[in-house]
């Protein structure tokens, strides 16, 4: 079995995010483990939403002599071109280490399909 630090640093290697077309909506699920609520901050700027999340910890054990501390720290920062969605409607809730984020299209937001060719 890995140690809980081991753990943590595989958690924090990547923010795994799914987005899915619901037709009036997306749905956007990332993969937060290890993260509180609290550790989370979803900012919108301009077309952008912004998911950034970030966690430090500090464990020390005092045995006699010996003081042994380990330190944990973890980041991640992902955007998000929001040009068609409504964002002031758009609602977050975080339970068992998924951020899910439900966003409403603009009215007549459909992205049109069209091959490009290479040259």
């Amino acid at each position: 079995r890995s140690s809980d630090l081991e753990d943590f640093d595989k958690s924090l290697r990547k923010m795994r995010t799914d987005v899915i077309d619901k037709g009036d909506r997306y749905i956007l699920e990332a993969e937060l483990p290890g993260f509180s609520k609290e550790d989370i901050k979803l900012d919108i700027e301009g077309d952008y939403l912004t998911i950034r999340a970030e966690h430090s910890e500090e464990r020390s054990h005092d045995k006699k002599d010996f003081v042994h501390r380990e330190r944990r720290y973890g980041s991640f920062t992902r955007s998000f071109n929001i040009a068609d969605v409504k964002a002031e409607e758009i609602k977050a809730k975080y339970q068992g280490g998924i951020l899910e984020l439900d966003m409403p299209k603009k009215d007549g937001a459909r992205p049109s399909a069209r091959r490009i060719d290479i040259e």
